[in-house]
């Protein structure tokens, strides 16, 4: 990308993330996560209308009876981005790619966290960690990983979920909120390193998909292409057995995706680039009040 478009690119998600984090989402960004910012204090038994999140596993484990974790609210909330830059997310059947998409609701986090005076940092994944850029506050650091999540050319195409977490929880010592932020195209398990992930930090997922490849339109033979393995093949899309393949395998993705999240107790909310992602942000937030 020509450094003169980027910049362009920055100018127009930093007024559009900026306006939407001041104008909509200030109020209930706050409720939803500024009390989340906490430090470890104390286990205690568990009692009714405890939140399950805070269940200290370990503990129960031990004296076979829940226990739960207490915390005590820090003045300030650490934000992490985990943003997936696998080359599936370059996909994009309308006017508007994944990637894309990705970008702008990142920026409208990395804004409303600035302007509740929160720490942010990102880690940019494919199916390896391919840049880390750590917690730190203020309007030059927020331009700087909004200039990353336009311009940053990843080495690999892959997506490995499960080492993204497992760096995460090794990475960030101190507890905080953070975004997953993916398509969520991959096969392995990853469910153990989200809950992991979710029992030390505060975990939300994001996933951005493309309403065309929730299913294959019958058009005949059709050349296709894995852009993260470069895998190409023929496949006839007027076949009713090769659309049934194709939608059992999306459907056991997505079934294996929400598995993870609820037995992780992680929130999450899922957004079509043909969607308003506003909506669907807001949504997330009010859940969590």
């Amino acid at each position: 990308m020509e450094t003169t478009e980027l910049l362009k690119k920055v100018r127009h998600i930093e007024i559009k993330a900026r306006g939407l984090s001041r104008n909509i989402f200030a109020g209930e960004y706050h409720s939803a996560f500024k009390g989340r910012g906490m430090a470890f204090s104390e286990v205690r038994e568990y009692q009714y209308g405890d939140d399950m999140r805070d269940i200290d596993w370990n503990v129960t484990a031990r004296y076979n009876r829940p226990y739960v974790k207490i915390f005590e609210e820090e003045r300030e909330l650490t934000v992490m981005l985990m943003i997936d830059l696998s080359e599936s997310l370059g996909f994009g059947s309308r006017s508007v790619l994944k990637r894309d998409m990705v970008a702008e609701i990142a920026a409208t986090l990395a804004f409303s966290a600035m302007q509740n005076n929160d720490k942010i940092g990102v880690i940019f994944f494919t199916d390896k960690i391919e840049k880390f850029i750590p917690p730190k506050k203020g309007k030059k650091h927020i331009l700087f990983i909004i200039r990353e999540i336009l311009g940053f050319q990843p080495e690999s195409n892959g997506t490995d979920l499960n080492m993204a977490l497992r760096y995460m929880t090794n990475a960030i010592k101190k507890r905080s909120t953070a975004f997953l932020i993916s398509d969520f195209i991959d096969p392995g398990n990853y469910k153990k390193a989200l809950q992991i992930a979710n029992s030390k930090h505060d975990m939300v997922a994001v996933q951005v998909y493309d309403q065309l490849s929730t299913e294959l339109i019958p058009v005949g033979l059709m050349k296709v292409n894995d852009p993260e393995t470069g895998e190409e093949r023929w496949i006839n899309t007027s076949s009713v057995k090769v659309r049934e393949v194709y939608h059992n395998w999306w459907n056991s993705l997505q079934i294996n995706m929400n598995n993870a999240f609820r037995q992780s107790g992680v929130d999450s909310v899922s957004v079509s680039t043909e969607s308003d992602y506003v909506k669907s942000l807001l949504q997330l937030f009010q859940q969590r009040r």
